[in-house]
């Protein structure tokens, strides 16, 4: 790369529209009072506003915000991590149902310190969340919590919604893009979630933009519906500082609309492709999506058996 192409020009389609309404101050006037995190402020999410001031939903990030890992395409800050709030899962659920939530995703950041990858303070925020405000759909987005079984079954036994956990990026990027994380881990944890519980959609999630070619989507695709996953979402890679992995391209919508034509063909039962989209971005929607496929599967069986 040259010097004069070092940096891709940001196109006119990833300019984002503002709505900072009362619902968006409110949140995030919650959020400092009651000492949370949340993954749109950390990671810089360019939906923040759409989805706190327009569509009531939110990703609360818990654990602390000082990840044990440092990826290369991520802003949330690295270092030793803080002693666990025990106390966090009934602040994050208290939230929710003040701010009445219709949707909320819990991530976490990666918390190699702990035997069990923070699974349990996991568990006890959706139970918490469950006990509060029952009509809240909840997604889980966690670390691959060591790759170790156990701790994938405590979170799947808590029965969340939708179980998220994002492959990021192709295969042959991952060593680059990716901080201990493996594809083949990944597809592992997808797998044995959907076995512990056939019944609760698993989605993934892909960044585009880091030198990866089509064919290679077009693989991990592939390889998401080999490990059972119902939803997947695409977006592009937005470099947070200068000290991460450079933008290589930037996609044209006409281009994510090629891809998530490519992955419902695939068969998925969900798929949000755009410049601005994240994992979590009309997550609300996806949970609605999974129930529709789900039942119209259901109901095709019931016809050929009859």
């Amino acid at each position: 790369m040259t010097k004069k192409d070092e940096y891709v020009r940001k196109p006119e389609w990833l300019k984002i529209k503002l709505n900072t309404n009362d619902n968006y101050t409110g949140l995030k006037k919650m959020m400092r009072e009651k000492n949370l995190h949340t993954v749109c402020e950390e990671a810089k999410c360019p939906n923040i506003h759409e989805c706190w001031g327009t569509r009531r939903t939110a990703t609360f990030m818990i654990l602390g915000d000082i990840c044990t890992r440092a990826c290369r395409f991520c802003a949330v800050k690295t270092g030793l991590p803080n002693e666990l709030d025990l106390k966090e899962p009934e602040r994050v659920a208290d939230s929710v149902q003040l701010m009445n939530l219709k949707h909320v995703v819990i991530t976490a950041v990666a918390r190699d310190d702990l035997k069990d990858g923070g699974s349990q303070v996991f568990a006890e925020t959706v139970r918490a969340i469950r006990r509060k405000s029952p009509f809240t759909s909840i997604e889980v987005l966690p670390s691959d919590m060591g790759g170790v079984f156990d701790n994938i079954k405590t979170l799947m036994d808590s029965k969340p919604d939708i179980m998220n956990y994002n492959i990021e990026t192709v295969r042959r990027m991952t060593p680059r893009v990716r901080a201990r994380a493996t594809y083949d881990r990944t597809l592992e944890f997808l797998r044995r979630a959907k076995e512990l519980n056939p019944d609760i959609p698993t989605k993934s999630s892909i960044m585009v933009g880091l030198g990866e070619t089509k064919e290679e989507i077009l693989e991990t695709f592939d390889d998401l519906r080999e490990s059972g996953v119902d939803i997947v979402t695409l977006g592009q890679y937005l470099q947070p500082t200068k000290k991460h992995l450079k933008v290589q391209k930037y996609y044209h919508p006409d281009e994510f609309a090629e891809l998530r034509e490519a992955a419902m063909e695939k068969g998925f039962s969900h798929c949000e492709a755009g410049p601005l989209v994240r994992s979590s971005y009309h997550a609300d929607e996806q949970v609605n999506a999974a129930a529709k496929a789900k039942q119209a599967a259901g109901e095709k069986e019931l016809k050929q058996q009859a």
